[in-house]
């Protein structure tokens, strides 16, 4: 095992600056996700720590020793692609020996690591299979079989799971998640996919045009966002970001084109509305009521999820609707009909014009 520590790492493709500076310490053990829209910079930092992409500056540091100058091979880490990667000439055995082979390891040593990989993977059967006879799941398995048999100090993934389906994916998470615990060897994973992100990592890494937004633990990222991209990006349905006017002299609240007075807004929460621009607030934070109780809406939409309903209410004066989390049994509205809403203040954050958050 080893920690992983990137320091004033940059990248440029020609003119392109797709790295400018970044700075980050992945602790040892820890299975740390890189997540951020596509084009983000996220699997281009995963390449650069594997060894398969030159830095243009900075340096990388696995466990004591500063790697940069390494090749691939040589840095004690072990990569799973999307694409599973492996040879279709090979069977399963062949496959996740292949790198052993190639280190020069013994074919009785090779035999053996092979065997006990599999057996932990539950691939025993397939290893005489080739990888046309075998699943998604099971070439995907394969794939992380054969990172493992290196026993690394590392362990990359590249959006391992992005080409299964999606009863399939929720499987290979608890998969990933029961084996990060038992090797408890340091782990980063990257993914577009924010749900993926929230039920894997100890950690998360938010990553927004080759910059880190914000490093923390899923809760907290969820909860506690720092600025309205980490905010608006983590959740699902996602935070709901109004835009408002704030009257302080008579503790009104204007949202859209929509004016309403709020005598339960906390008197802390008045400063900050002072300075801010917009409400953010999640889906399960915004409470249906009748129309003269709240911010008048109107259901567009319902979408039933089956555990919960979730909202879509236009409030004139805004582009998006709002997102509105309820039991489908407490759910007494239908599309077309007019309610207010109401923000809880407890789970309720304010933005500047900046984008940063202010309370």
């Amino acid at each position: 095992m080893a920690s992983i520590e990137l320091k004033g790492v940059t990248k440029h493709f020609g003119e392109t600056v797709v790295i400018p500076g970044l700075d980050l310490q992945v602790r040892d053990g820890e299975f740390m996700v890189f997540v951020g829209p596509s084009g983000c910079g996220k699997s281009t930092m995963l390449r650069m720590i594997a060894g398969l992409e030159n830095m243009t500056g900075g340096s990388i540091h696995i466990g004591d020793e500063n790697v940069s100058a390494k090749g691939p091979s040589e840095r004690g880490a072990a990569m799973v692609f999307q694409s599973y990667a492996l040879y279709p000439h090979m069977t399963v055995e062949d496959n996740m020996g292949f790198g052993l082979r190639m280190s020069g390891t013994s074919k009785t040593e090779t035999a053996k690591l092979v065997q006990e990989t599999a057996e932990r993977l539950q691939l025993s059967p397939l290893l005489k299979r080739y990888p046309k006879q075998l699943s998604g799941g099971q070439r995907q398995r394969v794939a992380i079989g054969r990172a493992i048999v290196r026993r690394p100090k590392v362990f990359l993934f590249d959006e391992p799971l992005s080409n299964l389906d999606a009863s399939l994916r929720v499987q290979m998470r608890i998969e990933l998640a029961k084996l990060h615990a038992d090797l408890k060897t340091t782990m980063i994973y990257v993914t577009h996919d924010q749900t993926e992100a929230m039920t894997l990592g100890n950690r998360i890494a938010v990553f927004n045009q080759g910059r880190i937004e914000q490093v923390g633990a899923p809760m907290d990222l969820y909860r506690q966002p720092h600025n309205r991209f980490v905010a608006e990006f983590l959740g699902s349905p996602k935070m709901n970001m109004l835009p408002y006017q704030w009257d302080a002299a008579s503790l009104a609240l204007s949202v859209g084109s929509q004016k309403f007075n709020l005598a339960q807004i906390p008197a802390n929460a008045h400063g900050p509305l002072a300075e801010g621009v917009h409400l953010g607030v999640r889906p399960e934070f915004m409470e249906l009521t009748t129309e003269d109780k709240g911010l008048p809406g109107v259901i567009e939409f319902l979408e039933n999820l089956g555990d919960v309903m979730v909202v879509y209410a236009h409030v004139d004066g805004l582009a998006e609707p709002v997102r509105i989390k309820v039991r489908p049994d407490a759910l007494k509205t239908d599309v077309g009909q007019r309610i207010g809403l109401l923000p809880d203040w407890s789970g309720t954050l304010i933005f500047g014009p900046d984008g940063q958050k202010i309370s």
